[in-house]
């Protein structure tokens, strides 16, 4: 039988030319892509620190604080390298192109590392903590996980002003919330400060974009987080005190940029007002 691609003239459907051009671009994953991929495997990896080095040994009696305590930190340690991933991959994305399926994979990618993942650690606390909190805990954490995913399906649909997020971003809430369980303050106080963390992902705040002096700035906060943890896992002087004050630190940025954000808008409605006011006083003769 002869194939007749090989005959002179021929030319080939409409149907498989859109096949040839279709196809590929639609499985080619571009270098963002990649970061954002890595961004997933750095949530999903979370996860199994969490539950092979801390809910594990609690659940079987071993009393291995030193492995608790390095898995723990190597699960935030994850996490925040999550965050890279996310700083990055919308950089590159911006200056080199980027696939059809790249917000697609960004989205599920955050729901996994700032969604899955913290709202895990906070249910493992809860458990290891005191059995009698597992219930209270699973609230706590279902909160933290729906409120991820209601702000990035929020995120997909609705157009905010440049430059701006509507509500805490997902991955500095993530870092929010694992600081405030790593603080290690009361049951109480700190479930109230984990759902008023995912209240605050929900919210119309509006934080700034990670971007220019302040994307570097990220960056070099995660670095530094990074190394309190590694000091605080391997038990170096000054370890505990280091986690502590960086823990506060998160807490404390979360709670204020909100107070900045509201005292902003508060003197932009001033100043519109005052504008409004200017104006019909020059237009009466």
């Amino acid at each position: 039988m002869i194939d007749p691609e090989t005959q002179p003239g021929w030319v080939p459907d409409a149907d498989e030319v859109d096949e040839e051009e279709e196809m590929p671009l639609s499985l080619r994953l571009s270098i963002a892509d990649t970061l954002t991929l890595g961004n997933a495997t750095c949530g999903f990896m979370a996860v199994y620190f969490t539950t092979t080095g801390i809910l594990i040994p609690h659940l079987t009696g071993s009393q291995e604080t030193g492995m608790a305590r390095h898995s723990a930190a190597t699960a935030v340690i994850l996490m925040l390298c999550a965050a890279v991933f996310d700083l990055f991959d919308g950089l590159v994305a911006r200056k080199l192109r980027s696939s059809p399926m790249g917000a697609e994979l960004d989205n599920l990618s955050d729901l996994i590392s700032f969604g899955l993942a913290p709202a895990y650690f906070v249910l493992v606390y809860g458990v290891v903590a005191n059995d009698a909190h597992q219930r209270v805990a699973a609230v706590g954490a279902i909160v933290v996980l729906l409120a991820v995913v209601l702000r990035l399906a929020r995120f997909s649909c609705v157009t905010v002003k440049d430059g701006t997020f509507q509500g805490m971003p997902s991955p500095f809430g993530a870092l929010t919330v694992v600081s405030i369980v790593l603080l290690e303050l009361p049951f109480e106080a700190t479930l109230l400060a984990v759902v008023g963390t995912a209240w605050l992902m929900v919210s119309r705040v509006e934080y700034p974009k990670p971007r220019g002096i302040l994307a570097v700035a990220m960056l070099g906060w995660i670095v530094s987080a990074m190394g309190m943890l590694a000091a605080w896992a391997f038990d170096a002087p000054g370890g505990q005190v280091l986690l502590q004050m960086g823990c506060a630190l998160q807490i404390v940025m979360g709670a204020t940029i909100p107070l900045f954000a509201t005292a902003r808008r508060v003197n932009t409605f001033r100043d519109n007002r005052r504008e409004s006011r200017e104006a019909r006083a020059a237009q009466i003769p």
